[in-house]
């Protein structure tokens, strides 16, 4: 079957929503960020406000005392990154947010959420791209986690250049790590000795089988 980037969203979403046993899998998400957050020495690190589908965030969190930790706040199409405060405040797409504030900051780590990734190692989100606009602005470039509660990868490319491109992908069953990426050949050798993890380096100069 072929497909384009609006049907893999849509197979992907399915996959997503009818996870069970979520908590199981929201830590081992979890756990996985935490150790390279460890490995990488992030110090500000952008993370978002989950939706029902998407891993929590609680232990990356927690970190807020030894950590500087960063959450979108949506402005028209984007965001800017605002500093993780209580309470937090339902906006748009039922989104919840910390309060306003104005801030410049230069983050080392981005841990974004995602409905797939494809075989240009690239985001595939809801199709409002907020985050593409987001680091279109960045004159730098952090290193980028992208977390999904269900594997959901292809290695057919669907994205444009304009799409978010990631360095690893942390899902509860395997960490995908872009071979190109300069990070992720840094720590593989670390982060895959956990023979808990199911852990692999991801070349997209090779012609593998698709896989959804």
């Amino acid at each position: 079957m072929r497909y384009d980037k609006p049907l893999f969203r849509q197979i992907c979403k399915e996959k997503i929503f009818k996870v069970k046993a979520k908590r199981k899998k929201e830590e081992k998400v979890q756990k996985i960020v935490l150790k390279l957050i460890s490995l990488t020495g992030a110090n500000n690190i952008l993370a978002y406000v989950p939706m029902p589908h998407e891993p929590q965030m609680k232990k990356i969190f927690a970190l807020r005392g030894k950590k500087k930790i960063f959450v979108p706040f949506m402005q028209a199409k984007s965001f800017k990154m605002v500093k993780l405060r209580l309470p937090l405040k339902k906006k748009k797409f039922s989104i919840f947010e910390p309060g306003n504030s104005h801030l410049e900051q230069k983050i080392d780590m981005a841990i974004i959420p995602v409905i797939g990734v494809d075989g240009d190692f690239r985001r595939v989100g809801f199709g409002k791209g907020m985050y593409d606009r987001f680091f279109a602005r960045l004159s730098y470039r952090p290193t980028v986690v992208f977390v999904q509660i269900k594997k959901c990868f292809t290695d057919t490319i669907l994205t444009d250049t304009y799409d978010v491109l990631g360095d690893i992908l942390v899902t509860p069953e395997e960490i995908l790590i872009r071979g190109e990426s300069d990070v992720g050949r840094a720590i593989s050798r670390k982060l895959c000795s956990n023979n808990k993890w199911r852990c692999r380096v991801f070349r997209r100069k090779k012609i593998r089988k698709r896989e959804i």
